[in-house]
C-alpha cells in the first residue's frame, strides 16, 4: 500500500512538470510567439528571469522530446526511491543550475531548456547510489548509468555550438552537491523496519517485571498476610 502510493505520487510529480513545459511549447507555438527571450542570457540583468523561466522553455518540439523522456523516467525513480527530500533537492538542482548558468555561461546566447535539471537528476541518482551503498540504490544507478551514461558524458564537453553544455555541467554538479550534502538525511531502504525488528527483539529479552504489594503482617491488622504480584499490564489494568 505504502509502495503504491509512493509510485503515485511520483508519478504526479513527474506529469504535473512535463505538462507545464508542453504547455508553453503548445502556447508558444499557437500564438507564433518566441519564448527563447525569456532564457538565461549570462550576466545580464534582463537575463535573470531566466534563472527561474529558461527549463521551461524549448527551442522546439524535437528538443523538448529529448528532455521530456528522461525527465519521465529520472523524474519517477527520483520521487519513488527519495520522495523525503525529492521536493527541495529538486527545488536546488533547478535554481543552483540556473544561477550557475547566469555566472559561468557563455555571453551573448540564451541558454534555454531542461537539460540542466536531467543532468542534475541524472547525477544525483548516481552519486546517491554511490555513497548511499545499499543495493536499491546501487542498482539505481548502474541501470541509469546503462541507460544514459555515453549522452551523460559527452553532454558534458563542449560540442554543438547550440548546444548549452553549460547547462548540463551545471545541473551535474548541482546534482553531486546535493546528493553529498543529503547523504546522511535519506534512511537506508529497511533501516526503520529493522530497527523496529531490534526494538521488538529488546523487549522480549528483558525478564518481565513483577510488582510487588504487601499488606500488613497479622499482628498489625488481625489478617492473613499475603502476597499479590502484578505483571506490568495488570498493574496498568489495576
Amino acid at each position: 500500500m505504502e509502495d503504491a502510493r509512493k509510485f503515485r505520487k511520483s508519478i504526479y510529480f513527474t506529469l504535473s512538470f512535463l505538462t507545464v513545459i508542453w504547455l508553453v511549447k503548445i502556447v508558444e507555438t499557437t500564438w507564433h510567439m518566441d519564448f527563447g527571450v525569456y532564457g538565461i542570457l549570462p550576466r545580464t540583468l534582463s537575463g535573470t528571469v531566466g534563472i527561474v523561466t529558461a527549463p521551461l522553455i524549448h527551442g522546439d518540439v524535437f528538443h523538448l522530446l529529448s528532455n521530456s523522456f528522461p525527465l519521465l523516467i529520472l523524474g519517477v525513480t527520483f520521487f519513488y526511491f527519495y520522495d523525503k527530500v525529492a521536493p527541495l533537492v529538486l527545488l536546488l538542482i533547478y535554481l543552483m543550475t540556473g544561477f550557475w548558468v547566469w555566472i559561468a555561461a557563455r555571453a551573448g546566447y540564451y541558454h534555454i531548456g531542461a537539460s540542466g535539471v536531467v543532468y542534475g537528476l541524472l547525477s544525483f541518482l548516481l552519486v546517491s547510489g554511490f555513497l548511499r551503498r545499499d543495493r536499491r540504490s546501487l542498482s539505481i544507478s548502474f541501470i541509469i548509468l546503462f541507460l544514459y551514461g555515453g549522452t551523460f558524458f559527452f553532454g558534458l564537453v563542449p560540442g554543438d555550438s547550440r548546444v548549452s553544455w553549460e547547462s548540463h555541467m551545471m545541473g551535474a554538479i548541482a546534482g553531486i552537491f546535493c546528493a553529498v550534502y543529503f547523504r546522511n538525511a535519506i534512511p537506508l531502504p529497511g533501516k526503520q523496519l529493522l530497527t523496529a525488528r531490534e526494538n521488538e527483539e529488546d523487549r522480549e529479552s528483558q525478564p518481565v517485571q513483577f510488582h510487588y504489594h504487601y499488606t500488613p503482617r497479622p499482628e498489625e491488622s488481625g489478617q492473613n498476610s499475603y502476597m499479590i504480584r502484578y505483571t506490568p499490564e495488570e498493574k496498568d489494568q489495576k
